[in-house]
């Protein structure tokens, strides 16, 4: 598939994919949505960076909710600020929270460096992630094993969405509570067996069973 045929991806996919494939899949091929305090406090936070006119600040220009592209690795989306320091340009994504033991948050980031790598021509070392409940930033370098993971995801979700398939949910506590498409979703009863198929295994195991 030539580079204009391809799907071409949003960045926000990536985070969606390493959160959850199903939920990547049922934003992305189901177009569905559905919000709940933890989406609600996010999109507050992005609104806040995204808003406002352009400025200077220590030397830097500020520019905010600008606009991404890149052709090489199928990509569009928005970066909610990117400083353009001399050295070259610096993407800051914001999230509420904290911290994730997952990269998800990293390889959207990532993304984004790989788009301005593209539009500025210069190498993007580094960006930084700003989350609610810390109030600061938290530094990362955009080095090589993150630069492949984000190549890797980009693969893995463009093959998933390009089919229109949907995973099959996998059930975890944790992740699935703070999933706002839970309801949508509905990790507990899709992911466990059906009852009758284990009354069908006991059946046939009765039947095969001698006398």
């Amino acid at each position: 598939m030539s580079g204009s045929e391809r799907l071409s991806l949003p960045i926000s996919a990536l985070q969606h994919w390493l959160f959850c494939p199903r939920q990547c899949a049922l934003i992305h091929v189901e177009r569905l949505w559905a919000e709940n305090r933890l989406t609600a406090e996010g999109r507050i936070l992005h609104e806040r960076a995204d808003g406002g006119a352009s400025d200077r600040h220590g030397g830097a220009l500020i520019l905010r909710a600008v606009e991404l592209l890149s052709e090489t690795y199928g990509l569009h989306g928005v970066a909610d600020i990117v400083e353009l320091h001399h050295v070259g340009p610096f993407p800051v994504e914001y999230k509420r929270g904290r911290p994730k033991a997952h990269r998800a948050d990293e390889v959207q980031l990532c993304a984004q460096a790989l788009c301005l790598e593209e539009a500025f021509g210069r190498p993007v070392l580094e960006g930084a992630l700003f989350y609610g409940e810390r109030r600061r930033r938290t530094p990362v370098a955009i080095d090589e094993s993150l630069r492949q993971l984000t190549v890797s995801v980009i693969e893995e979700a463009r093959a998933v969405l390009s089919a229109g398939r949907v995973p099959a949910p996998v059930f975890e506590a944790a992740r699935c509570r703070a999933c706002s498409l839970k309801p949508l979703c509905r990790p507990e009863r899709l992911s466990a067996p059906p009852a009758v198929d284990g009354w069908l295994r006991r059946a046939v195991a009765r039947a095969g069973a001698p006398e």
